[in-house]
């Protein structure tokens, strides 16, 4: 699949805004596969909806989540994260009890975010659609 920037328009002006952004398990635990991952997917993708964001691009990794948004201007990178961290926290940790049983809390407080600018959109997809055919090695940050 193949993006194509597109500016879309609001009262206050024009606007074409990507951001990467990727967050992990609280001690990088594994735990993110199978049906965990099928529901993470399903949370971000309707979080997304309900803000009027679009996901370009997003895998959930065993021990990250990597989604690519085009967001809204009025939407800060921090709040975008903290948005999708939040809702797929509490979820999931319902409905996987293994998950609230093994973990105090399902995220780490960090995060990344970078806006897509210096690169283009494609070139952001193509490198989270093929994370998993990259050989992993401890201590990546991808």
């Amino acid at each position: 699949m193949t993006v194509t920037r597109k500016a879309r328009r609001f009262s206050g002006g024009v606007y074409d805004l990507g951001l990467q952004v990727a967050w992990c398990p609280k001690y990088r635990r594994p735990v993110l596969g199978g049906q965990v991952a099928e529901r993470l997917d399903e949370l971000i993708r309707q979080k997304a909806q309900e803000r009027g964001w679009e996901i370009i691009a997003l895998e959930v990794m065993p021990d990250h989540v990597h989604p690519f948004v085009q967001h809204d201007p009025k939407s800060s990178a921090s709040y975008v994260a903290n948005q999708f961290k939040g809702f797929t926290s509490r979820v999931p940790r319902e409905e996987f009890p293994h998950l609230k049983s093994r973990m105090p809390a399902l995220w780490s407080s960090s995060y990344f975010a970078a806006s897509v600018g210096a690169v283009s959109a494609a070139t952001v997809e193509r490198y989270i659609d093929t994370q998993w055919e990259r050989p992993r090695k401890k201590g990546d940050g991808s």
